[in-house]
């Protein structure tokens, strides 16, 4: 599993969402399955969270779907794409369902990203006033068929209508990649060379996997990935002031920095807070970490290390 998420129900027990598909750069979509457990300790499943219904524009790249209880339903955001480049490029769109396990039905038309650039991972973020904003990437990945991706990737906001159906403004740019010192180009191995499906530029530099954390004291710490020196990692930026529009600086320092990413953080029912992240960053043999973590105004502290190395 990769981009895992951990959804925590309010009447109880927790739910993993994650992307599971076989040929997840690629190759035919199948759909999002979610697994279910009282403990984070025994899980049951895979039950199936979506299924692409007849007439879905997307066939590929199923990636990062996250479920968050909103407006009285549960809404998934996940990332889609199609092979054939009429469907227009890779994008996040909004489904729904009355339970947190799903079915989940599409609720935007298509995707709510803008719809002549590829977009990716995107996270709902409820600002003090109410306001919903969708968070997301546009990495460095280019769209199926056409040109390369960008070389520095961007981090965006976009403020989503009432119902989140739809977008209520213009995206707002919070920070490119290379804005982070430890960010570095991406590298693969000696003999692995990166999927062809990805369309990357020359050496690019990627933003992943937005998490937003609120803190006590009014501070926004944002977690979210690209590469460093040992691999994929995991990275901080805050915005001092709260506002998700910024301005957001970045830690020096990744948080994670072995080869493993696409973290997010969730509250159990005690008030304890998990980081939960996929490692090691190499298909097929990603899996789910999970560790505590400290959250305050000065930033994100882990406290442990869930793999062991």
């Amino acid at each position: 599993m990769r981009d895992p998420f951990v959804l925590a129900v309010p009447s109880g027990g927790f739910v993993l969402f994650g992307t599971t598909d076989e040929n997840l750069w690629g190759g035919p979509a199948t759909g999002f399955d979610c697994w279910t457990s009282d403990d984070l300790v025994t899980w049951d499943g895979p039950f199936p969270a979506f299924r692409p219904p007849a007439g879905f524009w997307a066939d590929t790249q199923f990636w990062a779907p996250e479920v968050v209880a909103h407006g009285g339903r549960y809404v998934m955001l996940a990332t889609f794409a199609s092979t054939d480049p009429a469907a227009g490029p890779r994008g996040v769109q909004v489904l729904v369902s009355d339970q947190p396990t799903g079915p989940f039905l599409p609720w935007s038309e298509g995707p709510v990203t803008p719809r002549d650039v590829p977009c990716l991972d995107g996270t709902l973020f409820v600002d003090d006033d109410g306001v919903p904003w969708l968070v997301y990437s546009r990495g460095a990945e280019g769209a199926p068929g056409g040109p390369p991706g960008i070389t520095d990737g961007e981090m965006y906001a976009l403020r989503l209508a009432d119902d989140l159906a739809a977008p209520a403004g213009s995206p707002v740019l919070l920070f490119r990649a290379s804005a982070a010192a430890w960010s570095k180009p991406l590298w693969f191995p000696e003999g692995v060379e990166p999927p062809e499906q990805l369309n990357l530029g020359k050496d690019p530099l990627f933003t992943d996997g937005p998490c937003l954390l609120r803190t006590e004291g009014g501070a926004l710490h944002m977690l979210w990935s690209s590469f460093g020196e040992e691999g994929y990692a995991i990275g901080v930026a805050t915005s001092p002031d709260g506002e998700v529009t910024g301005p957001w600086h970045q830690r020096d320092e990744p948080l994670w920095a072995r080869n493993g990413g696409h973290g997010m953080v969730f509250t159990d029912p005690a008030g304890g807070r998990h980081l939960v992240f996929h490692w090691p960053n190499d298909t097929p043999h990603e899996r789910v970490v999970m560790v505590d973590v400290e959250v305050s105004d000065d930033g994100v502290r882990l406290l442990g290390d869930p793999t062991g190395a």
